[in-house]
């Protein structure tokens, strides 16, 4: 069994797949011409000393960064650490 490790600052990150999208007349939506998502689970840090985020928190990163790469039919972007700009944390309503 193979297994993504990250090195050099990385973080890899689980990219959920979309379904096709169509238009209000019935045209498919190529994935070309759709918006890259720029929210995605953190699955895997390269060593980082105090890193913010975990395994299993759900960031927001920069609009192009990054590489993907398919693995085991899960598509993964590897981004470097300091292209997250935040993460999505639980509060309680006031």
């Amino acid at each position: 069994m193979q297994e993504l490790q990250p090195v050099n600052q990385n973080v890899i990150l689980e990219i959920k797949e979309e379904k096709e999208q169509r238009t209000a007349s019935g045209l498919y939506i190529p994935d070309t011409a759709k918006e890259k998502p720029q929210f995605a689970k953190v699955v895997a840090l390269s060593t980082i000393e105090s890193p913010e985020v975990s395994v299993g928190d759900t960031v927001f990163f920069k609009q192009f960064s990054g590489n993907e790469i398919e693995m085991d039919g899960k598509k993964y972007l590897v981004i470097q650490y300091s292209d997250i700009l935040a993460k999505i944390v639980e509060t309680e309503a006031i």
